[in-house]
């Protein structure tokens, strides 16, 4: 270790028990942390030097942002070095004109949405972990969450971004640029592929103008077909910046455990969330005439929508708190997708296996079902131990999965691949795909040092 504390001093290179148990880990917790050291860089030239080092004697590198994936992708279980880019978290070069700004890998998605707020902008891209979660990590994984059926995934407003490759050359990509077909985008390879070929140090990103007056309607419903009724309803006259929905269990699990009223005293078996603009009085209106339609209908049972800021982030919170809700239960996650129309055959056909084959399983859905996209939730029964249930667990993903190669879907829709999912990846990605992966890697990652073993093994 003592050539990497010549690089970073010796307070950046972190081997104690705790310090490798908070950066060895993401939000899974199927894997035993196992580093062989925390690094800390402060500056692109560091991570360059380490990455350098490392390529030499064949050391493997795992990429740490802020750790909130739940695909055990920033996992380091295997006596990896650990590179934590939380001190690249500057915020600099902000152009009015061309509405973009440069972030350090290290920044804080909600310190960059603070940021455009101050500057009387919007950056789009939000999601639960917000406050904790790194602008370097959301391009690893192309970050989605609730926004995308309008605003898309981080891929969409990320205008350029350098990255250090596996041989410790730095890429400087698209440099901002709105309009760019000198050959490949190779920024676009780097997005999403979970530091398997590099580690994002920097990135230009993009903001748009603030939403004005955002409203949060919710809706209760008896069936995930009623729900796609009122999305398609909605759609026809309002543009929608979410579209989410989530059921009866997971809201009672949340207003059991986050001190929060439930929206209205209608049970329901789901529940959508929308939220959209309302620049005048005219939006509400249409809004509350395509609500009762949907009444009439029998698409939508009960509603309340929100009448100040502080009851939308309430019930905001019906959808947002769930994934820290139900942590204490260990759930396996699925992170599934579809065709839009397909979502409530898809999800009848997944829930009636689960069902089937592991009844005392409980199941909590909720998602981005706006974009496709739905998240399987099975809870681990107090008395089960983590391995048993995990093993059971893989059973159901294979059933899962098998149901979303028929669907035309996708394995992860949102949350990348790691290591949970890495043995599904022929469910979503052909034979020929996959070894073409294989390929793009080792131009970038000749010496396989950059978060091996995740996504494939080469």
């Amino acid at each position: 270790m003592a050539a990497f504390v010549t690089i970073v001093g010796e307070a950046r290179v972190l081997t104690d028990e705790s310090a490798c148990e908070q950066y060895g880990l993401d939000w899974t917790r199927f894997y035993a942390p196992d580093p062989s050291a925390v690094l800390l860089p402060g500056s692109i030239e560091e991570v360059q030097d380490i990455v350098r080092l490392a390529a030499k004697h064949k050391l493997a590198i795992v990429p740490s942002g802020g750790r909130t994936g739940l695909s055990a992708g920033a996992v380091a279980a295997n006596g990896e070095l650990v590179l934590a880019l939380d001190r690249l978290n500057t915020i600099s070069d902000f152009n009015p004109v061309d509405r973009t700004v440069r972030c350090g890998a290290g920044v804080i998605t909600e310190q960059l949405q603070q940021f455009a707020e101050e500057q009387d902008l919007y950056y789009p891209v939000d999601f639960a972990s917000a406050g904790s979660s790194q602008i370097g990590g959301n391009i690893a994984t192309n970050a989605g969450g609730i926004k995308v059926i309008k605003h898309g995934m981080t891929r969409d407003w990320v205008a350029g971004l350098k990255l250090v490759t596996g041989t410790g050359e730095l890429l400087d990509l698209n440099r901002g640029l709105m309009k760019n077909n000198a050959g490949y985008d190779l920024r676009q390879l780097a997005i999403g592929a979970e530091g398997t070929l590099g580690v994002v140090v920097e990135a230009t990103m993009s903001l748009t103008r603030t939403p004005k007056n955002l409203a949060v309607l919710v809706l209760g419903a008896p069936d995930m077909q009623a729900i796609m009724h009122v999305l398609a309803t909605f759609q026809s006259e309002i543009e929608l910046s979410a579209f989410e929905f989530f059921s009866e269990l997971a809201l009672e699990k949340v207003v059991a455990h986050q001190d929060l009223p439930r929206p209205f005293e209608t049970v329901c078996d789901y529940y959508a969330l929308l939220e959209f603009e309302q620049p005048d009085d005219q939006a509400m209106d249409d809004a509350m005439r395509l609500f009762e339609h949907c009444m009439e209908q029998g698409w939508v049972y009960d509603g309340t929508v929100s009448q100040s800021l502080a009851q939308a982030q309430n019930l905001w919170r019906l959808r947002e708190d769930i994934s820290e809700t139900i942590t204490p239960w260990t759930p396996y996650k699925n992170d599934i997708s579809t065709l839009i129309a397909k979502v409530p055959d898809f999800l009848a056909e997944v829930e009636a296996v689960v069902n089937k084959h592991y009844p005392n399983f409980e199941i909590v859905w909720f998602g981005h079902i706006g974009d496709g996209n739905v998240h399987l939730n099975i809870l681990k029964p107090e008395d089960l131990p983590i391995d048993e249930f995990k093993i059971q667990c893989g059973e159901v993903s294979t059933w899962v999965f098998e149901i979303v190669q028929r669907y035309g879907g996708s394995v992860s829709a949102e949350h990348g691949v790691g290591l949970l999912k890495k043995e599904y990846l022929e469910y979503s990605r052909s034979p020929v795909e996959i070894e073409m992966m294989r390929g793009i890697k080792k131009v970038f990652d000749p010496q396989g040092i950059m978060n091996p073993g995740k996504i494939f093994d080469l």
